[in-house]
């Protein structure tokens, strides 16, 4: 195999590889959103049971609080940027741009196509929107989120201190 062959099987190897951490991190946020999002709607007291639209916002903003810790200490550790506040608030840009297509998709099946089941509902939201909002996120994160160096080291306490900020102290 030539140096050049070895180098582009390694750039797919690495790319499949942060496909399948990006997906891990995504199925778990799609977990903690969907949960949520079906505890406010439907769950004891139906907390948000007549505001939809309210209950997919809160159940995306925790989402994706989960999916940025995860993606930026495990999917893309080797393309974080030295200014953690710079990546925060542009993954959280870019989660609104995937949140709103959740929330578009939601409010025309629900208020258009008049789809108002728990069923239906779900479907707009958690999985025609989930898909597509997925697919916007995962080149956006790569375009303008995570675009540190390639080779940067990620160290032991950078890892330890997303944990202890991720753990709320008593």
């Amino acid at each position: 195999m030539t140096q050049r062959a070895s180098s582009r099987s390694n750039r797919w190897l690495t790319q499949i590889f942060e496909l399948a951490r990006f997906g891990t991190v995504g199925a778990f946020a799609y977990v903690i959103d969907v949960g949520l999002f079906n505890l406010l709607r439907f769950g004891p007291g139906e907390l948000l049971g007549e505001k939809p639209l309210t209950a997919k916002v809160v159940s995306a903003a925790v989402a994706t609080l989960v999916a940025w810790v995860g993606n930026r200490y495990w999917t893309f550790a080797d393309k974080r940027t030295t200014s953690q506040w710079r990546e925060l608030v542009g993954f959280a840009v870019v989660n609104v741009g995937g949140m709103v297509i959740a929330v578009l998709c939601l409010w025309f099946s629900h208020y258009v196509l008049n789809f108002t089941s728990a069923v239906a509902d779900n479907i707009a939201a958690n999985v025609v929107g989930l898909a597509l909002g997925t697919a916007f996120r995962y080149f956006a994160y790569r375009t303008w989120v995570f675009t540190g160096a390639h080779d940067a080291p990620v160290t032991d306490d950078d890892a330890s201190a997303a944990v202890t900020s991720a753990v709320p102290h008593r």
